[in-house]
């Protein structure tokens, strides 16, 4: 049978409806909580506690605990002391649910401010948040301080473009915090200031820790004796270090990465154990690991586990670690081990689709010859079911995946979305192409000044990498992405012929109006990608591939949701319109109330069931799926011409 045309167990609507956002996880005691957010309930986010061997939502409906600070969020949850405070997504407040009560707000009604990253200061009965106040002409961001009884919020911090992760020590004598200012992303360089706080909760004596425009700090933390604890990259890799007696002492040095992109609030790597033992999750080679580092010692020593992609959601308390994380035979899934004996339990899969072993396809790590030469990196999925014998003689397509970011990374956790594709014959390559997390400090930095071009040609050299090895058809070399992604698969199918088509969600066609049009956080991000705006203005230009639809060839869709506040629906309609009239082969799909991010199932299938009707349509293969066609545009003028 045709590669492409197999029919597959593995639906669009299994992979949508079942398929929850897991993200900031914590202990509180022996109960461990999370954020579920949830396709089937158009992407409520769900905030649920494991306790005594059972889960309970402890969110009821119309809540939805997320937040919208730097517009991605996280950190819209804290579990303490048995009360649960989380931010609304509708209203924008503050509420807390206290043992055996319901939700009730504890900031009043503000308009448009918004609360991440919440601490809470039980020496002085109070809730520390970092918050994003867009009611006057620029947006501030500072660090506040709410009363536990509730009431408005009083500025401790402030002055600075950005801040993350206040902490207060165990005595409540200190307070930590991170901070940075534009044009720099937390991943470029962040300040870590310490000062002590008075009596009534205001910070003196304030001094800069650690970090600087070259230095990215990431997650400081109290360990229970009080020792400040985080993690910098100031060796070109994200290590965990120490503050004793102000000197700063590197608490497991290795080659690997120990922290991540700051795109959300919330994320952690490492979380203490007991007596001084760390938890600390590890990076190498784009993979994954936990393990431990004792007290006294700065050797890590791995847990064995089928997980190897944690998500940057961690914990631990008396010898127990929970995690979020995923591994090639395992989804996204909350996870506690016994740091003593490695034995580990599932308390939550973000998936339930049950995976036959003859249709899953396990990811293969290569590395390649990526733009002028330098290592690149990817990982690659056969086509497989089993079900199926394969056409003789034939090759299966490439859908090559480029991942938004570009400062991220993707991971190798069992992806039904993946499955999706393999089950039906494609073969499937996740790039981390030069710019991406996992590999260092250096690999990220190939992509300064370089978007647009490096990004786009590690995705292009995979692909072709892959063709002449012979695994896939040259001819059917496909490409598709969202957010910075879809701008490379614009800017592929633009300035290259290399793909026969390519699908862009949310992506970005103009950078020009981008840098007019965009939110605060990443108002200045394309200063290290591109280049100062406006003397750079030409490459800006150059590279935006609405300027030259005259040297597309090949077929495009685009998906856009409407309300997308960090890439505008302008973008993508802009790109529509423009390959139309110029007699591309094109389609356009767009969702109401979808924002950056598809979120809602039926947004979710539509998305999978239109690029596989796309692609069938222009490579020529039928599908054995029953889907709702797409609106193609010039696809039949481009094939009689």
């Amino acid at each position: 049978m045709a590669y492409g045309s197999w029919p597959s167990p593995i639906t669009a609507a299994a992979v949508a409806s079942d398929r929850a956002r897991l993200n900031d996880l914590q202990l509180d005691r022996d109960d461990v909580y999370w954020i579920e957010g949830r396709p089937q309930e158009a992407g409520r986010c769900v905030v649920v506690r494991h306790r005594a061997g059972r889960l309970e939502d402890v969110l009821p409906p119309p809540f939805s605990a997320r937040t919208s600070v730097h517009e991605y969020g996280g950190g819209a949850l804290l579990a303490a002391n048995g009360s649960v405070y989380f931010c609304n997504a509708a209203d924008r407040r503050l509420h807390v649910i206290a043992p055996g009560a319901g939700p009730e707000p504890l900031t009043p009604d503000l308009g448009d401010v918004r609360f991440a990253d919440m601490e809470l200061d039980a020496r002085r009965d109070r809730v520390l948040v970092v918050v994003e106040d867009h009611r006057g002409a620029t947006v501030v961001n500072d660090v506040r301080a709410i009363p536990l009884q509730g009431g408005e919020p009083q500025t401790v911090v402030a002055g600075n473009d950005f801040y993350s992760n206040p902490r207060v020590s165990p005595d409540g004598s200190r307070l930590a915090w991170l901070t940075w200012n534009q044009p720099n992303m937390p991943w470029d360089g962040t300040e870590l200031w310490l000062a002590e706080l008075d009596g009534d909760g205001r910070p003196r004596n304030a001094r800069l820790v650690r970090g600087g425009p070259r230095e990215s700090i990431f997650q400081p933390a109290w360990s229970p004796e009080g020792v400040l604890h985080f993690v910098s990259d100031r060796t070109g890799w994200w290590n965990l270090y120490r503050l004793d007696d102000d000197t700063v002492h590197a608490a497991a040095p290795m080659d690997a990465d120990c922290g991540r992109p700051a795109w959300i609030f919330g994320l952690t790597t490492y979380a203490f154990l007991d007596a001084g033992r760390i938890a600390l999750a590890i990076c190498r080679d784009g993979v994954w690991a936990l393990g431990t580092v004792a007290p006294g010692s700065s050797r890590w020593t791995e847990v064995d586990l089928p997980y190897n992609s944690l998500d940057g959601n961690m914990d631990a308390s008396n010898g127990t670690i929970a995690f979020v994380g995923g591994g090639m035979r395992e989804p996204s899934s909350v996870v506690i081990v016994d740091a003593a004996t490695g034995e580990h339990g599932v308390l939550r899969r973000g998936s339930t689709v049950e995976f036959d072993e003859g249709v899953l396809s396990t990811p293969t790590a290569i590395t390649f010859p990526g733009w002028e030469g330098a290592t690149a990196h990817a990982f690659y999925y056969a086509p497989r079911n089993d079900a199926v014998e394969a056409e003789p003689g034939e090759l299966p397509p490439l859908l090559v995946h480029a991942h938004g970011g570009p400062t991220s990374a993707t991971a190798t956790t069992l992806d039904p979305g993946v499955q999706y594709w393999t089950s039906r014959g494609f073969a499937y390559l996740d790039v981390n192409y030069g710019g991406s997390s996992g590999y260092g400090r250096p690999y990220r930095e190939r992509l300064n000044g370089q978007e647009g071009v490096v990004d786009v040609g590690d995705c292009i050299a995979g692909a072709l990498h892959l063709a002449e090895i012979g695994a896939v058809g040259r001819e059917r070399l496909i490409i598709e992405g969202g957010s910075a992604g879809g701008y490379i698969v614009l800017c592929a199918m633009t300035f290259h012929d290399v793909f026969a088509a390519g699908s862009s969600l949310y992506g970005i066609s103009d950078m020009e109006a981008l840098v007019n049009d965009t939110h605060k956080f990443e108002a200045q991000y394309s200063e290290s990608l591109v280049g100062p705006y406006p003397e750079a203005r030409d490459i800006y230009y150059n590279r935006s591939p609405i300027h030259f639809i005259d040297r597309v060839r090949r077929a495009v869709v685009l998906f856009q949701g409407l309300d997308d506040p960090v890439v505008p629906a302008n973008q993508s309609e802009t790109m529509f319109a423009a390959l139309r009239d110029a007699g591309v082969p094109c389609a356009y799909v767009a969702f109401p109330g979808e924002q950056h991010g598809f979120r809602q199932a039926s947004s979710i299938i539509r998305t999978l069931e239109g690029e596989l009707y796309f692609f069938s349509r222009v490579l020529g293969f039928s599908i054995a799926d029953d889907v709702a066609p797409l609106d193609i545009v010039n696809l039949e003028r481009r094939h009689t011409t």
